[in-house]
């Protein structure tokens, strides 16, 4: 965050958006990334659960094991979820429900029963390849 958003937020001119502003900004052996805190859930292709395209994502491709969806994040954004899945890679190809933030991130199963299964929202840190 850049002084003057900082001066901003401090003074109450503008209020940031929880996971858009990088909490932490790492160099390893990977590929740059920034770390945000975000919502996460899990959703399936169930007829209930989406539009008339059930298996069809937001960015038009067939819905996957590594599908994300979040509706900030550009399509095809890298994203990591070490503390539930390692070292497993989503892409961002798909949105929330335009009620959801920017911090809420879904994963895809491909039942609503492994989505279920997943259980509920829970807050953790994604690691976010630029």
């Amino acid at each position: 965050m850049s002084c003057v958003s900082l001066i901003l937020v401090t003074i109450g001119i503008i209020t940031p958006i929880r996971g858009l502003i990088p909490s932490t900004v790492v160099a390893d052996d990977r590929p740059s990334y920034r770390t945000a805190e975000m919502i996460l859930t899990a959703y399936s292709s169930s007829p209930d659960e989406t539009d008339e395209t059930p298996h069809v994502t937001a960015y038009g491709t067939e819905t996957r094991d590594g599908v994300l969806a979040n509706n900030c994040l550009s399509f095809g954004t890298k994203v990591q979820i070490p503390e539930l899945f390692g070292d497993k890679v989503f892409t961002v190809e798909d949105r929330k429900n335009s009620r959801y933030s920017c911090s809420w991130v879904d994963v895809w199963y491909p039942s609503k029963t492994e989505a279920k299964k997943f259980g509920i929202a829970r807050e953790v840190e994604i690691l976010i390849f630029d």
